[in-house]
């Protein structure tokens, strides 16, 4: 989302006084669920992986983060800390935006506004989909699904899969290690998609979405 194209020069200029940049590497938290949460984050190069965690040592994968996206967003609206966590997947360049002069920026900015919460539409549909999945789809399905999400076009070019460990995947579809490699194995086998060390790459499509509605 290229947010320099709807923001007036001076407001870029206001935007520039209130930030900080900062580099993580990859593997690094750029922020942690409970965390306090002084700043709206921009990702201006790199990958993020954002999760919730659910407990000791577990967490639901929720979305991919790419360059052009905001995180921390409720901060904005009066939540005091960070919702959720994020890693970074690749070496990731951040802006840390004040978040008062952000919601200054909301309000004085309807066309900026409305490209925000036109993300967050997107994020929540995402959000509704996860708990769908978890809901009514059995563990061939989970997984299904969460092939079908890392590999959209959203993620065209990225080599998502190759950022990911099996474990991540499996965090994504909310289901065991295990289970997640025995149906990979059994995918591959199909001839529903192909394996390459880390890389996964789909090769029946279609079959794939009928597995994520069907189980």
């Amino acid at each position: 989302m290229n947010n320099n194209k709807i923001l007036m020069p001076e407001e870029l200029l206001d935007l520039r006084d209130t930030k900080t940049r900062l580099s993580y590497s990859h593997g690094e938290n750029i922020f942690k669920q409970g965390a306090f949460s002084p700043y709206v984050i921009y990702i201006v190069e790199g990958i993020a992986r954002v999760y919730l965690e659910t407990g000791s040592k577990k967490h639901i994968n929720l979305r991919i983060a790419r360059s052009g996206e905001f995180l921390g967003l409720p901060a904005v609206f009066g939540e005091n800390h960070y919702l959720t966590s994020a890693i970074a997947l690749t070496d990731t360049l951040v802006c840390m935006i004040d978040k008062d002069s952000f919601g200054r920026l909301l309000k004085e900015n309807t066309s900026f506004a409305m490209q925000i919460m036109s993300h967050n539409l997107s994020s929540e549909r995402r959000l509704i989909n996860i708990i769908s999945s978890l809901n009514y789809n059995q563990m061939r399905g989970k997984l299904a699904s969460t092939l079908i999400y890392l590999s959209s076009d959203n993620f065209a070019g990225e080599g998502v899969f190759k950022l990911l460990s099996r474990q991540d995947i499996a965090d994504f579809a909310s289901i065991s290690l295990e289970s997640t490699v025995k149906f990979l194995k059994e995918f591959n086998k199909e001839g529903i998609i192909s394996l390459d060390g880390r890389e996964i790459n789909i090769t029946d499509h279609e079959k794939l979405i009928s597995i994520s509605l069907s189980s």
